[in-house]
């Protein structure tokens, strides 16, 4: 795998936080945004980073996730992706909202999770066009993002199914906002 892909992750975080600091549509509120100083991730590791396939499930199941308000939404359990970390083999349910979208959402909680991470799990988001080749999918840890209900309590966000949590440590991606 090319090593641009540390140089884009930096851009992509650097991106994030200015939007964070700057936008009026920022998670944050204004007294926040004014002394913001970054976010917190661990270290771009390329033991995090798998093309795999995505085992697609024959049937889509319907999946009723609760979310940070006591709320509930639906999502269609649309296939796995399987992966060794640390020596673990790992299992990862992929969701769809809507059949047709060309994307999929990877919710997760992890051993770091409530401790180095934020304690609801956190996300990574594929896209097909950005993340699927003829090798399979790109399920890079790297980019896990903390959810906005993890900066402000005015968001509604889908907590990880309990299948996606994972015993083993994600040391990668996103670590808890403080």
């Amino acid at each position: 795998m090319s090593t641009d892909w540390k140089q884009q992750l930096q851009t992509q975080r650097q991106r994030k936080e200015e939007y964070f600091a700057e936008s009026e549509h920022s998670p944050l509120a204004p007294h926040e945004r004014a002394d913001f100083d970054g976010l917190s991730h661990y270290p771009p590791d390329e033991d995090y980073r798998f093309r795999v396939p995505l085992h697609e499930h024959e049937e889509k199941e319907r999946v009723t996730v609760a979310t940070s308000t006591d709320g509930e939404q639906e999502y269609l359990r649309w296939g796995e992706f399987r992966v060794e970390i640390d020596g673990e083999a790992v299992v990862v349910q992929a969701y769809k909202s809507d059949p047709d979208e060309d994307r999929l959402w990877v919710p997760f909680r992890d051993a770091t999770s409530g401790d180095e991470t934020y304690g609801a799990g956190r996300y990574i988001d594929l896209e097909a066009d950005e993340h699927r080749s003829p090798d399979g999918w790109l399920l890079d840890f790297n980019q896990a993002y903390n959810p906005t209900c993890a900066y402000s309590d005015r968001y509604e966000c889908p907590l990880p199914p309990g299948e996606n949590w994972l015993e083993v440590p994600i040391e990668a991606g996103e670590k808890a906002y403080h």
